[in-house]
């Protein structure tokens, strides 16, 4: 008997599952994969709605919307940016290579210019440098620069994209907890029992 439910309480367990986790890499071009004009980097990773996942950039690599002032991270033209010497740019230390400019208005969505976006089944969400939460639908997730014209653009970022499982539904933790109850239960029974004799 208790071997049986050991055995619900892992099936049930296996319903609720427990977070698991893939990391992939991608180099997202801001003349290529920009929002007008390019397109979208097709990452082959399909998500569910409400599915748990992550996309992280580095703040300091760079990529161009066109002339100076116009250098950003993922994070797009939000803040005043200079040169460090160090940095994808190319310009002297202390060059200034970015200004806050105004957000872009595309696809339903408003975000800085040079920020990542990424899509879902024609759903834009922004990025930035660092997101975490649920797919807000089902689709292929595609990653883009945010800009209203290519032609200018240069440079890439990489984005590292950590995918988890669904969120699970209410059905499945009840079933957990059902069957952790059970367990509990039972283990209660024998103790008592078990103390009597």
């Amino acid at each position: 008997m208790n071997n049986k439910m050991i055995r619900v309480a892992i099936a049930a367990l296996a319903l609720g599952g427990a977070a698991t986790a893939n990391a992939a890499l991608f180099d997202v071009a801001a003349l290529a994969n920009s929002s007008s004009g390019g397109v979208g980097l097709n990452t082959g990773i399909v998500l569910s709605a409400n599915q748990q996942f992550s996309v992280t950039a580095a703040t300091g690599d760079l990529w161009n919307a066109g002339a100076l002032p116009r250098w950003s991270n993922a994070d797009g033209l939000v803040a005043d940016l200079f040169a460090t010497g160090s940095d994808d740019s190319g310009y002297s230390v202390g060059t200034q290579i970015g200004q806050s400019f105004v957000q872009w208005t595309q696809h339903g969505l408003s975000a800085p210019f040079g920020a990542l976006v990424g899509e879902l089944a024609g759903t834009y969400f922004l990025l930035g440098t660092h997101f975490s939460g649920p797919a807000p639908v089902a689709g292929t997730l595609s990653l883009y620069y945010w800009d209203s014209n290519n032609s200018d653009n240069s440079g890439s970022v990489r984005a590292e994209v950590l995918v988890g499982q669904a969120v699970p539904e209410p059905i499945a933790l009840s079933l957990v907890s059902i069957g952790l109850l059970g367990i509990g239960f039972t283990r209660r029974k024998r103790d008592l029992a078990a103390q009597s004799s």
